[in-house]
């Protein structure tokens, strides 16, 4: 079980951003015999923490993915122009 999480758990979780997708233990860069202290989005590729086997899948814990707009708004999250 990586990072003690039960895998019918890591089944369900999802990335909490409007570009989610599913959640994957690790890095894409890192070994796999590495520990493993994060859960990778595979879509936009924010990196979540887990603490004491706890996911904590708050967007202002993330590290990695999008680069924020000056906003600070998540480019990928931007809707484009409405066409007239």
């Amino acid at each position: 079980m990586p990072l003690g999480l039960d895998p019918d758990l890591l089944d369900i979780l999802a990335c909490p951003a409007p570009d989610h997708g599913a959640l994957r233990p690790g890095t894409p860069d890192a070994p796999e015999t590495a520990e493993v202290t994060v859960l990778t989005c595979t879509a936009c590729g924010r990196r979540y923490p887990v603490t004491d086997g706890i996911p904590v899948l708050l967007l202002s814990e993330a590290s990695g993915g999008p680069e924020p707009d000056r906003r600070g708004t998540p480019s990928a999250a931007e809707p484009g122009p409405r066409q007239g």
